[in-house]
């Protein structure tokens, strides 16, 4: 009886090590992604770093010379500014400007750009770029040329702006030859103060002068002129101190203000109503409220200082869903789910902002529900603006404090899915295309993969909360189903779909198999597909996703985030990075998704 008993217990011992190591080899996915979120728990800082902002060589951007921050403001008075571009060859260069009341600028001594009168800055932003109100031409001869600015200011504003046209953030084939700007080569001064500025000034004078100052007539160090209220000389303009965010890689960080940020806290207060820990939704928590309660401290810097390249910029006043309605899922979902939290009605108050401009303030394509944009070209749909918007409708229509508020949004939600197939969807290929010109038509931009994901992710985003009955569920499931199967057919026997998913000979990538992945996920718990076909596309699906994500939470094969082009080769040649955000939020969901598949399957 006692060996009896004793082999039992061996038996029991030896299959429960057996479950034990099966367990270690192959963890639960969601047990698989929590790593990804503990690791995010371990190394977001949530904070800013002081820093003295580096100087760009290259004109190939916005420089300004804030006159104000300089010599002060309130009374009316003149300045100058002077730096040089270099070129390598004779270049006629075009130039844009934006500044306050009258504006004088030289080149090699002559008269360039001359404007009278008082009036306001004028720079409209864009989608990623500033529109300026004014622009001159200039030749630059070969070598170093003098650039000499006169600004004149009536006691308010007094700033000259200055930049090349923009490329609107289009893929070119060849690099624009853009000068270099500043004052390494000017003679007697130091290479330690060319290091901290491109501009010298002079100022303030007088008004009064009609035949223009000394510095317009001669250029020497070590003299003092009679400026407005005393001797002056030629300085820097005061320089600034910004706060940075830490510890940035080539791809950014895990807690800049945009889309695949705002879907890392998405998708981490997800992980913890699935897992019942507190720690990932504390996580989002921080993320939250780290970008509302310093939206204060990035508006001076946006506004104040002009810096409107610093960190976290674009949460003021973008024109681009993937800074406005997209990053703005954890606020509203938070809001959604939770009341009376400390600093709600900031929460509040910014989504309020944003289901105005989902209703009123992104352009769409005339005649059609579906956003647009203006870059590279107008006007372009992207089809990654089906994840930048419609989840956010969706959310505003479950968070809406009526059923006729929840009908609008649901009902412009479900439209955009539809319109924007109109313009993206190859029904030859059965995929969608990255964009589509609206001036252009009929040019195919290639199936990036990524892309494809957030259009099937919004798809599944309708389709999870609008009702059955509604005109247009049919069509949008019918849609998703199409997609879904045409999908099927490019992954590969590994598992994974490639970053031009028509294209064997391209890369195997993370982002886009871990959308498709938990898209097809949902549709077989939901019903939407078939389980005997999908479920193992999806089964093999994580099984290559689990096999890119490490013991310390680092995800591997994550495509960087990506302009559109015509030309396939651009995306067959995008470098990879571990831990790009634009990845691996997606490969959280992935898990949290495979993972709700599985256990439905267990209660079968």
């Amino acid at each position: 009886m006692k060996k009896y008993i004793s082999t039992l217990l061996f038996v029991l011992l030896v299959l429960a090590n057996g479950k034990a190591q099966q367990g270690k080899e192959n963890p639960r996915p969601v047990d698989k992604v929590k790593k990804i979120g503990d690791k995010l728990i371990r190394e977001t800082p949530f904070a800013y770093r002081l820093i003295s902002p580096a100087r760009n060589e290259r004109f190939n951007g916005l420089s300004f010379v804030d006159f104000g921050a300089a010599f002060g403001k309130g009374k009316a008075a003149v300045a100058y500014a002077y730096t040089q571009l270099t070129v390598l060859h004779d270049t006629l260069f075009t130039v844009q400007t934006a500044h306050n009341d009258a504006c004088t600028i030289w080149c090699n001594g002559a008269l360039v750009y001359d404007k009278k009168g008082n009036s306001n800055i004028a720079i409209v932003r864009d989608e990623r770029s500033m529109a300026m109100s004014d622009s001159f031409r200039v030749l630059l001869k070969k070598g170093s040329n003098d650039l000499l600015v006169k600004s004149a200011t009536s006691g308010k504003e007094w700033c000259v702006f200055l930049q090349p046209p923009s490329e609107h953030d289009a893929v070119l084939n060849v690099r624009q030859p853009y000068p270099e700007i500043g004052l390494k080569y000017v003679k007697h001064v130091d290479t330690s103060v060319a290091a901290l500025s491109s501009w010298l000034i002079c100022g303030p004078f007088a008004t009064t002068a009609t035949a223009g100052h000394t510095p317009e007539k001669e250029f020497i160090f070590g003299t003092m002129y009679p400026g407005l209220e005393g001797p002056v000389t030629w300085t820097i303009p005061k320089k600034e101190v910004l706060g940075d965010v830490i510890g940035a890689k080539a791809w950014g960080t895990t807690y800049q203000w945009n889309y695949h940020n705002g879907g890392v806290a998405w998708a981490m207060q997800q992980l913890s109503e699935l897992t019942g820990e507190r720690q990932y939704r504390q996580w989002a928590v921080n993320f939250c409220d780290f970008q509302m309660n310093g939206t204060p401290f990035v508006d001076y810097q946006v506004n104040g200082l002009r810096a409107y390249n610093s960190a976290n910029a674009m949460v003021i006043g973008s024109r681009l869903l993937d800074f406005t309605l997209a990053p703005s899922l954890p606020l509203i979902y938070r809001l959604r789910k939770e009341k009376g939290f400390a600093n709600e009605s900031i929460y509040k108050a910014y989504i309020d902002k944003m289901i105005h401009y989902a209703q009123d303030g992104q352009i769409r394509s005339e005649g059609y529900f579906n956003y647009t944009r203006t870059t590279p070209e107008a006007y372009t749909v992207w089809v990654d603006d089906m994840f930048m918007g419609i989840p956010f409708l969706m959310q505003a229509g479950l968070y809406a404090g009526s059923p006729e508020q929840r009908q609008l949004f649901f009902d412009d939600a479900a439209s955009q899915v539809l319109d924007f197939a109109k313009h993206v969807w190859d029904k030859d290929a059965r995929l969608f295309m990255h964009a589509n010109y609206s001036s252009r038509p009929q040019v195919k931009l290639p199936y990036w993969s990524r892309a494809n994901g957030w259009a099937i992710w919004a798809m599944t985003e309708v389709l999870m909360a609008l009702p059955r009955e509604h005109a247009k569920y049919k069509a949008v499931l019918d849609l998703y189903r199409d997609f879904a199967g045409s999908l099927a057919r490019y992954q590969s026997p590994g598992g994974f779909w490639h970053n031009v998913i028509n294209r064997a000979d391209s890369p195997e990538e993370v982002s886009g198999t871990a959308i498709f992945t938990m898209a097809m996920a949902r549709g077989v718990r939901l019903g939407w597909l078939d389980r005997k076909k999908f479920a193992p596309v999806v089964e093999r699906g994580w099984k290559a996703i689990a096999g890119e994500i490490e013991e310390d939470g680092t995800v591997h094969k994550i495509c960087v985030g990506t302009m559109c082009s015509e030309d396939v080769n651009y995306y067959m040649t995008r470098p990879f990075y571990d831990n790009d955000t634009h990845g691996s939020f997606a490969v959280i969901f992935a898990g949290m998704e495979v993972q709700k598949m599985l256990d439905q399957q267990k209660q079968r």
